[in-house]
């Protein structure tokens, strides 16, 4: 067997995915900007928890907030270039599940 050594940016990136609900997020995020009521809802993920996850993501890059000064305010969030870059790594994930994992229906 071989020894393997943890890259520590390997383990880092592993840490950011890995918290709850960051993956769905930027998951959700692909296919647009979106409003917070928006991810709330098709995430079903608390207000709290969601703008929790929105302020580290816009905090490590993934993610930016915009303000639309309109009445009311709109913001929406989208993902920056490092966020998109996640993108083909999220799309095998999910064709290895498509493959792998038994859907919760079946079960």
């Amino acid at each position: 067997m071989n020894n393997f050594e943890l890259c520590p940016r390997f383990e880092k990136a592993i840490s950011i995915l890995s918290q709850r609900w960051t993956a769905l997020i930027l998951y959700q995020l692909m296919s647009g900007p979106q409003r917070f009521c928006t991810m709330t809802e098709k995430l079903g993920v608390s207000g709290k928890t969601l703008t929790e996850r929105l302020k580290d993501l816009e905090q490590q890059g993934f993610v930016v907030r915009e303000v639309y000064p309109e009445t009311p305010v709109r913001i929406e969030y989208s993902l920056t270039d490092k966020g998109m870059s996640l993108t083909p790594i999220m799309q095998e994930i999910e064709e290895w599940s498509s493959e792998w994992i038994e859907s919760s229906s079946t079960q």
